[in-house]
């Protein structure tokens, strides 16, 4: 059952990239991912208020459990570095081609495969190793592809944007598979819509302050009069709704499928990481992207590597 919601979460990842690109097209990036998390944080805002106050709630996997400062804490830590993933991956996908963005974003499963190495004592095996080795090899040749664009990747910062948000998105799975462990198993044990709801409602908040300084003239002052981001000119696109509706729904089948027995994070991640094939095909079909023979080569070697991450970890 897990396995068949990561997929599911994986296909509404895919949308959930092209409804972004096309959002941030010549958009302003600051303002855009404070509106995602105000609407993320208007749909999940019910449940909290219903399951406070009522028990209509009660015993069904919309029920959003209540609890204090300690375990209110480990959601704050979360939004925050969900947050710092997604300003970092908003800047890079606007001035990145999806065909590109979303193979290199696709390389996190490795990235968590590396950290649960790194941090829970993992060992990977042979298969393992090789779906690791290709997607460096598929890195690499994303790179070449890119250069046909003008794109470098040693030397352009929104290159080193992207990657820096997939860094972080891998920290966040592998901090999400403690929160959802049970204590008995070394984790917190959080609600899984706890988590999610809350998550959202703290990034709101954050992304207003980040969004007031930032962009407002009455700061101006405290940054010697220049903004702190680049920031274009806002526009209003139906898409930027779409972002938040795609979004909640992945990341609900995605803690839910986590919070299953049996449920592997490394699986999960890497099943998700599939959303690449969903953007790429729009990235080709709806934005006309270029030079698309040559990423497809390279994405094969990306959805190769993860067929043996698959492997090794059965």
């Amino acid at each position: 059952m897990w396995l068949l919601l990561a997929f599911l979460s994986a296909a509404l990842l895919g949308f959930y990239d092209v409804f972004k690109k096309e959002s941030l097209k010549d958009n302003a990036v600051i303002t855009v991912l404070f509106l995602n998390t105000l609407f993320s944080s208007l749909i999940f805002l019910p449940f909290i208020i219903i399951s406070a106050t009522g028990t209509a709630l009660d015993g069904t996997i919309f029920h959003v459990a209540s609890g204090g400062w300690e375990m209110h804490k480990y959601i704050v830590l979360k939004s925050c570095i969900v947050l710092s993933s997604w300003i970092f991956g908003y800047f890079g996908m606007k001035h990145v081609p999806l065909t590109i963005y979303g193979p290199i974003n696709a390389t996190r499963p490795v990235m968590v495969l590396v950290g649960a190495l790194l941090v829970f004592g993992e060992k990977l095996n042979a298969w393992q190793w090789v779906g690791v080795l290709l997607a460096i090899v598929s890195f690499f040749m994303l790179s070449k592809s890119a250069k046909k664009e003008h794109i470098d990747f040693k030397h352009d910062k929104w290159i080193y944007c992207i990657v820096a948000g997939a860094v972080l998105g891998a920290a966040s799975g592998l901090y999400d598979k403690y929160l959802m462990a049970s204590p008995a198993n070394g984790g917190v044990g959080l609600d899984k819509m706890m988590v999610q709801s809350w998550y959202n409602i703290y990034q709101m908040f954050m992304m207003g302050i980040i969004l007031l300084i930032a962009v407002k003239k009455p700061f101006a002052k405290y940054r010697g009069g220049k903004p702190l981001f680049p920031q274009t000119e806002f526009h209003w696109h139906w898409s930027i709704i779409l972002i938040s509706v795609f979004l909640s729904a992945a990341d609900f089948v995605y803690f839910y499928s986590l919070s299953l027995d049996g449920a592997m994070i490394s699986i999960v991640s890497m099943i998700r990481r599939g959303s690449v094939v969903v953007s790429f095909l729009f990235g080709a079909l709806l934005f006309h992207e270029k030079n698309l023979k040559a990423k497809a080569v390279d994405l094969a070697f990306v959805l190769i590597g993860m067929v043996f991450l698959y492997i090794g970890s059965k």
